[in-house]
């Protein structure tokens, strides 16, 4: 289906709006700044006191250089390992995201938590423009909808600025945003007939595995007309983006990891924003997926796509 491009004014318009929450995240952001310096149980209701989300990346990345079979290991061991007082947070991603994280490392661990922060933030305008581009057959309210969940998911509190999620987003050196970004291109390469370039996004997009699985109907229905080839591109890319799992010991740590801590982790404030920001492209593109899905026009009257023609 060719859609025809919106108005220049409706345009203008979205431009607004995405500027206004861009500032708006901002301003959470510079609230929650001082929490990065701030050890603290965090909005975890153990009570332990810990070092902040990105201890466990930052401490990770170095483990995978320096000692890959413990990366899974939860707490400090010491040593030349760089020091994230009390002790670093526990790693709970597959091992490709800390190829990502490695070039951090030249940096001391709070310089290097607030820039992964401020790269992070300089992704929210990426992000307005592909959904723009993925939502460009929608209704304008549902357009900013979707943009006002993804880029700040706003509930006003006392101390968390103007969203809990983007807060603790920032005061933790969370990765949702990159996440978000991830499988957002993911979406966007598969709209534009690049299958390839979609598999490898959403194969990097994949380190949490939960939000990696809840994109994939999503995948598919952006994919469908190159699916063979995105698919494999999406596994070949995730095999080889997570080789180091055969390495002694960090398979096998990520298996305990999971099957011990990984598979209770909450949906924190942060989470939510990757979660909202599927879950609203899943609902507003309902029909399609019913379609992407729908191989023998069972659902044709719902969808509005045809039949298709046994040969």
């Amino acid at each position: 289906m060719t859609h025809q491009p919106r108005p220049t004014k409706i345009v203008f318009l979205i431009g607004v709006a995405v500027l206004v929450l861009i500032a708006l995240n901002l301003y959470t952001f510079i609230v929650a700044y001082p929490e990065t310096y701030t050890p603290s149980p965090g909005i975890s209701t153990s009570g332990s006191i810990l070092a902040k989300d990105f201890s466990a990346y930052y401490v990770g990345a170095w483990r995978l250089w320096h000692n890959p079979s413990q990366i899974y290991h939860f707490g400090a061991l010491g040593s030349s390992e760089p020091v994230t007082p009390p002790y670093p947070e526990a790693y709970k991603y597959l091992p490709s995201f800390l190829l990502v994280i490695s070039p951090l490392l030249s940096l001391d661990y709070q310089q290097a938590l607030l820039v992964f922060d401020i790269i992070q933030f300089m992704l929210l305008p990426a992000i307005a423009y592909m959904l723009y581009k993925l939502l460009g057959s929608k209704h304008l309210a549902v357009t900013f909808a979707v943009m006002v969940i993804a880029l700040l998911l706003p509930f006003p509190t006392a101390n968390w600025g103007l969203s809990p999620s983007y807060y603790w987003q920032w005061g933790e050196g969370q990765a949702k945003v990159f996440l978000t970004f991830l499988l957002l291109l993911s979406f966007y390469l598969g709209s534009k007939s690049k299958p390839i370039l979609s598999g490898i996004a959403l194969a990097l997009g994949f380190f949490d595995v939960r939000f990696g699985l809840l994109a994939i109907p999503l995948f598919i229905m952006y994919n469908r007309k190159n699916l063979k080839a995105a698919t494999a591109s999406a596994i070949t890319s995730l095999a080889l983006s997570n080789f180091m799992l055969l390495y002694s010991g960090v398979g096998s740590g990520f298996i305990g990891m999971v099957f011990g801590s990984g598979i209770t982790t909450p949906l924190y404030y942060y989470s939510l924003i990757p979660f909202f920001t599927l879950l609203s492209l899943i609902v507003v593109n309902f029909k399609e997926l019913v379609a992407a899905f729908d191989y023998k026009g069972v659902f044709a009257d719902f969808t509005g796509v045809p039949k298709r023609q046994e040969k």
